[in-house]
C-alpha cells in the first residue's frame, strides 16, 4: 500500500495576525518531513470562499513551493476544480505541465467538479452542468496536455482555437489523472473512463471493499479512457494521530477530524453560511457534547496506537486499497504533534506495507495489462491536424512604440 498525506487547510476562529502565514509554513514543513521519511503522495485540494473549513484556494502555488523543499514525494492535485467558471482549461493545462517541470516529473492531476453553493454560485456556475462541464474539460485539458498543436475545440461549456498549448509536461503524455468520488456511482464512473479514484468517504474494510471490487471489474469490462493513458488506482481517506498511549492519540487528533467532519457539513450539507460572520468553530463547539457523546467517531480508525493503526492498515491492504490518504490537519491540531505522529508512523508502521509495496504493484499491473490494451484499443482520439491544415495567425499588427520600440530593430518592426 501507498500512503499520503492531505492538506485543506483549515484554520477555526478565533483568528489572530500570522495565524494563515503559520499555516502554510507549518504545512511545508510537515511535507518536506513526509518526503524525507518516505511517505508516497502529499495532496492538495483547491476551494474557494470555504472559510475556516479550506483555506486552499491556489493549489499550485502551495505544491510548486513544496516541489522545491522535497525530492521524492508525489504532488497531487487533489483536486483541480474542472468547471470554466473556475478554471479555463488552457490554464489547468498550463500549470499542470508547468508544476511537472518544476517538480521532476512528480505531478498527480486530480479532477472534481465541485459541489458546493458557496463556491458555484461564487463563480456562477450552474450545479446542474457541473458533471458535464467536468468532463468535457477533463478530456481537453488531457489533449492539450499531449497533442502538439492542439486541434482546437468548439464545445458544450467552452471553445477554443488550434494552439500550441506549452509547456508540455515531463511525464508523458500526461500525469496521472484522478477524479473526487463520494460514492460508487463516481467510482464507476472513474473506472469506465480509466482514471484514479480518490474516495473522499470514510467507509469500513466491508464498503471499501465492495468499492475496491466494483472499480476493477468496471475498469476490466468497460474502461473507455478519457485521457491518452490510465491510471488505475484507488485511494481512500483515513483520519490519522499516532501515539504509543491510546488516550494521548485520542486527545490530540479526535477533535480536529471531528471538526473536519463538522465543517464539511456545514458547507455541503446542512449549515446557513453568512460570509465573514459565521463562526463555525463556535458551532462546532456548542455541538462538541452531542457530538462526542456518539462515541467513537466514524472513519476513525486511523486514531491509535502503533499496533491498532497498523491493524487498521492491514484490513484496507487485504481488500485492495491502493493507498491511504491521511487527514492529519484537521481542526486546530498541532503542527508538532503531526511531526510527531507522522515519524512514529513512518518508524513503526510503514515498513511492513513497504516491504510489499513493489510486489504488488507488479502483480496488479501484469494482471491488468491485458485489459490496458483493450481499453487504449477502445479509445477514440481526437484527430491530429495535418501540417497543412494547421491555421495561421497573422499578428494584430499594433503600433506599440508607445511600450518602447526604440529598442526594437528597424527590421523587426517592418511591415
Amino acid at each position: 500500500m501507498k500512503f499520503g498525506i492531505f492538506y485543506e487547510h483549515q484554520l477555526p476562529r478565533p483568528w489572530d495576525d500570522g495565524q494563515e502565514l503559520k499555516l502554510f509554513q507549518d504545512a511545508l514543513s510537515q511535507v518536506e518531513l513526509a518526503d524525507r521519511l518516505g511517505i508516497d503522495y502529499a495532496w492538495e485540494v483547491e476551494h474557494h470562499f470555504l472559510e475556516e473549513y479550506s483555506h486552499s484556494s491556489a493549489p499550485e502555488v502551495f505544491l510548486a513551493a513544496a516541489s522545491q523543499r522535497t525530492e521524492r514525494i508525489r504532488l497531487g492535485h487533489g483536486i483541480v476544480l474542472m468547471p470554466p467558471g473556475y478554471n479555463a482549461p488552457a490554464r489547468i493545462a498550463e500549470r499542470i505541465a508547468s508544476l511537472d517541470l518544476v517538480s521532476n516529473g512528480r505531478v498527480e492531476f486530480g479532477t472534481g467538479e465541485s459541489a458546493s453553493r458557496m463556491e458555484l454560485e461564487g463563480f456562477d456556475i450552474d450545479p446542474e452542468q457541473r458533471r458535464a462541464m467536468w468532463r468535457e474539460t477533463v478530456e481537453q485539458t488531457a489533449n492539450m496536455l499531449a497533442m502538439d498543436p492542439y486541434p482546437g475545440f468548439d464545445g458544450e461549456f467552452f471553445s477554443m482555437p488550434a494552439r500550441n498549448v506549452v509547456p508540455k509536461p515531463v511525464q508523458r503524455p500526461h500525469p496521472p489523472i484522478w477524479v473526487a468520488c463520494s460514492n460508487r456511482e463516481t467510482i464507476h464512473l472513474a473506472a469506465q473512463l480509466g482514471i484514479g479514484a480518490l474516495t473522499f468517504s470514510f467507509v469500513d474494510p466491508e464498503e471499501a471493499k465492495k468499492w475496491v471490487d466494483d472499480y476493477y471489474e468496471t475498469f476490466k469490462r468497460e474502461c473507455v479512457p478519457i485521457g491518452h493513458a490510465v491510471n488505475p488506482n484507488i485511494a481512500m481517506v483515513t483520519s490519522f494521530s499516532v501515539h504509543r498511549d491510546e488516550q494521548e492519540a485520542m486527545d490530540r487528533g479526535t477533535d480536529g477530524f471531528r471538526f473536519f467532519q463538522f465543517a464539511l457539513a456545514h458547507f455541503y450539507r446542512n449549515g446557513v453560511h453568512k460570509p465573514g460572520r459565521t463562526d463555525i468553530w463556535q458551532k462546532f463547539e456548542a455541538a462538541s457534547e452531542e457530538i462526542r457523546g456518539q462515541g467513537r467517531l466514524g472513519g476513525g480508525g486511523g486514531i491509535g496506537t502503533p499496533d491498532q493503526l497498523r491493524s487498521h492498515l492491514r484490513d484496507f491492504t487485504e481488500v485492495g486499497v491502493d493507498q491511504l490518504v491521511f487527514i492529519q490537519q484537521g481542526g486546530n491540531n498541532r503542527h508538532e504533534d503531526i511531526c510527531e505522529s507522522l515519524e512514529l508512523f513512518a518508524g513503526e508502521v510503514m515498513p511492513e506495507f513497504k516491504e510489499r509495496e513493489e510486489e504488488r504493484e507488479r502483480a496488479k499491473m501484469e494482471e491488468l495489462a491485458p485489459y490496458i490494451e483493450q481499453a487504449m484499443a477502445r479509445k477514440e482520439r481526437m484527430t491530429e491536424l495535418a501540417d497543412a491544415d494547421i491555421p495561421e495567425y497573422p499578428a494584430y499588427g499594433f503600433n506599440i512604440a508607445e511600450q518602447g520600440t526604440d529598442a526594437i530593430p528597424e527590421e523587426a518592426t517592418a511591415q
